[in-house]
C-alpha cells in the first residue's frame, strides 16, 4: 500500500541523533541555537525561533501580538485546525472569506468587505507548498493598519516573488513528521521583529531568562536539541527533496493533463514546493478515494470538513458563506508525493487515478 506521505529519514539523522544522546545535553543546547540561525539566514531574516510545534508556533505570534477578545483576526476555513484554534486561544475571533477555487489559497479580493474597526490580523495560509498573493495582502494591511501573520505550515522552501515564505510579517511553520522538513514534532517562529522575537524567547521558557526568574507568564513551548538535530540533517536535505517533489509533480502533471480535473496552479512569480498534490476530481471523489485504495494508493483529503463547519466553531456562534471553500472540501483529493516515491510506486498512483477518474466521467456522460 502506498502511503499518502512518508519522511525522509535515515542514517544521518540516526548519527544526528545519537550524538546528542551521546553528548548528554539533550534540551537547551547547541543544536537548537544552530538550527534557528540556519533557518533565519534560509528564510532571509532576523530571528527564528524554534519551537515545540507549528500550533505553539502560532499561538505564540498571536499571543505576542496582544490579541484578546473583542479582536478580529481575518482568514480562511480551508487549512488545519490550528489557523483557527491559535486565534481562539487568545480570546480573538477568526473572521472567514473564501478561497480561489484553482490555487486554494486566501482570496485578497475579498478582504477589505471583512475589516471592521475590531480587526487587528490578517492571516494568510500558505497552503500545500505555495505561498498566497502576499503583496496584494500586505498592501491592504498597510492600507488598514493592520498586521499580517502567515501560516507558512505547509510552505518550507516556497517563493514569492524571489522571497522565501515566512519572510512577510510574521509567521510560523510547523516540522510535523508529514512536513517537507520534519524533526517529528516541531516548528518555528520567523520575524523581523527584535520585541516580538525577544518576548517568544521567554514565553516559549517559562517567562524566564534567568532560572527561576519568572518575567512574564510563560510556558515550556521549546523545542528539545534531539529535534534540531534532525532538523540540521532535514534542512541540510531540503532543497534536493524540494526538487524531487516537483519532478513527481511534473510526472503527475503530464499524465493527467487531458483527465477532466482541477490540476494544481502555480501562479507566475511563485515556485510551489508540493507538500501535497492536490486535485480537484468534482462530485465522485469519495468514490474515487476508495477506489484508489482498492488500487494500493492511500490519497488524503486535505480538508474533509472546513473549520467554518468544525461543531466547536458553530458553537461559538461563527458563521460564514465559503462555496469555494465547501467546493474544495468536498471534491478535492492530494496524491502521494515524497521524495523516496519510485517511479514504479508514481506509475501505480497515475495508474490508479487515470482508471478511477475516467471510469466516473463515462458514467457521468462525459467521455474526455
Amino acid at each position: 500500500m502506498i502511503p499518502p506521505a512518508r519522511p525522509d529519514l535515515g542514517p544521518e539523522e540516526i548519527a544526528a541523533v545519537s550524538e546528542v544522546l551521546n553528548s548528554g545535553m539533550i534540551a537547551g543546547g547547541r543544536r537548537v541555537a544552530e538550527l534557528e540561525e540556519r533557518w533565519a539566514a534560509f528564510c532571509g531574516v532576523k530571528h527564528t525561533i524554534a519551537m515545540a510545534n507549528g500550533t505553539v508556533a502560532l499561538m505564540s505570534i498571536f499571543a505576542g501580538l496582544g490579541l484578546g477578545p473583542g479582536d478580529e483576526v481575518i482568514t480562511v476555513s480551508h487549512t488545519f485546525n490550528a489557523t483557527v484554534s491559535s486565534i481562539l486561544f487568545t480570546g480573538a475571533s477568526p473572521v472567514f472569506i473564501d478561497i480561489e477555487p484553482d490555487t486554494y489559497l486566501m482570496d485578497a479580493g475579498r478582504i477589505e468587505a471583512a475589516i471592521t474597526p475590531r480587526t487587528r490580523v490578517i492571516c494568510p495560509v500558505s497552503l500545500f507548498g505555495i505561498v498566497a498573493d502576499m503583496d496584494a495582502i500586505q498592501a491592504i494591511a498597510d492600507r488598514y493598519g493592520l498586521t499580517v501573520v502567515e501560516d507558512a505550515c505547509q510552505a518550507h522552501g516556497a517563493m514569492y516573488r524571489g522571497r522565501r515564505a515566512g519572510s512577510f510579517g510574521y509567521a510560523a511553520f510547523s516540522l510535523y513528521g508529514t512536513k517537507n522538513m520534519t524533526t517529528g514534532e516541531g516548528g518555528f517562529v520567523t520575524t523581523n521583529d527584535d520585541r516580538l522575537a525577544d518576548w517568544i524567547k521567554l514565553y516559549r521558557n517559562q517567562g524566564m531568562r534567568e532560572r527561576y526568574h519568572h518575567e512574564i507568564l510563560g510556558y515550556n513551548f521549546r523545542m528539545t536539541d534531539i529535534a534540531a538535530a534532525i532538523g540540521l540533517v532535514q534542512l541540510d536535505k531540503l532543497e534536493r527533496n524540494t526538487a524531487r517533489r516537483q519532478r513527481i509533480a511534473r510526472r503527475y502533471d503530464d499524465a493527467f493533463a487531458d483527465l477532466p480535473v482541477q490540476l494544481p496552479t502555480c501562479p507566475a512569480g511563485r515556485t510551489h514546493v508540493y507538500h501535497q498534490y492536490t486535485l480537484g476530481v468534482g462530485s465522485a471523489r469519495d468514490e474515487i478515494v476508495a477506489e484508489m485504495k482498492d488500487a494500493g494508493v492511500i490519497c488524503g483529503i486535505y480538508y474533509p470538513i472546513p473549520c467554518h463547519r468544525q461543531a466547536y466553531v458553530m458553537e461559538l456562534g461563527i458563521e460564514a458563506d465559503l462555496p469555494n471553500t465547501d467546493a474544495a472540501a468536498a471534491g478535492s483529493l492530494s496524491l502521494p508525493i515524497y521524495p523516496g516515491l519510485t517511479e514504479a510506486e508514481q506509475d501505480q498512483v497515475m495508474a490508479a487515478l487515470r482508471a478511477s477518474v475516467l471510469r466516473h466521467a463515462v458514467a457521468a456522460g462525459d467521455p474526455s
